[in-house]
């Protein structure tokens, strides 16, 4: 699936613990589009080198196209969506996508 609209903002970091005692982090950050309804967009990446590339390569402000995956986890008897984002563009025709590839499918992100 894919979105395009504005990167409105970046929001903090966040860090855990893995079962196996490794640790992981996450950032979220929210696109705007120009559709009346369901406008909004919280997409997240996962991983230390994707956290750290979504900054380096976007900006606020910026006019984005990002694919992403729907995912739905559960934990203790709770379920949570997430829109997972693999590849940022940036509207301008300039592929930024974060030079990063996805474990073990040879996709950019």
């Amino acid at each position: 699936m894919e979105v395009t609209g504005k990167l409105e903002k970046f929001l903090p970091i966040q860090k855990g613990t893995k079962k196996d005692g490794g640790e992981w982090q996450k950032q979220s950050f929210l696109v705007k589009t120009t559709e009346e309804y369901n406008n909004l967009y919280c997409f997240e990446v996962f991983g230390d080198e994707k956290v750290e590339n979504l900054t380096k390569y976007q900006k606020e402000g910026d006019q984005v196209k990002v694919v992403f995956n729907v995912q739905t986890n559960e934990w203790k008897d709770k379920y949570f969506t997430s829109l997972s984002a693999w590849r940022i563009e940036k509207i301008s025709g300039e592929t930024t996508a974060t030079e990063t590839e996805e474990e073990g499918d040879g996709l950019p992100f």
